[in-house]
């Protein structure tokens, strides 16, 4: 497995374990209800962007989706007949 691949599937796994973003939107918000700090009032206003939650939510989709294709692939050659004169 090339450098590259092992990037990809880090990332996959990483993407497909996080929490939506919308998630991180909501307690921000909260946050910045409480107090108006100017840090915080600039992390809300990314993680509520509509734009950057459907990238997010792609992303994971993805990710969720190679995982299911590789479990799937998995259980093919687990319970695939052993190959015979090979």
């Amino acid at each position: 497995m090339g450098a590259d691949e092992v990037g990809g599937h880090l990332w996959r796994e990483e993407a497909a374990k996080r929490e939506p973003m919308s998630r991180d939107a909501e307690t921000l918000a909260r946050l910045v209800a409480y107090d108006h700090d100017e840090f915080e009032t600039e992390l809300y206003e990314a993680a509520a962007d509509p734009d950057a939650q459907a990238l997010d939510d792609a992303q994971r989709s993805y990710a969720g989706q190679y995982r299911r294709r590789v479990r799937r692939l998995h259980e093919r050659a687990r319970h695939a007949p052993p190959n015979e004169g090979a």
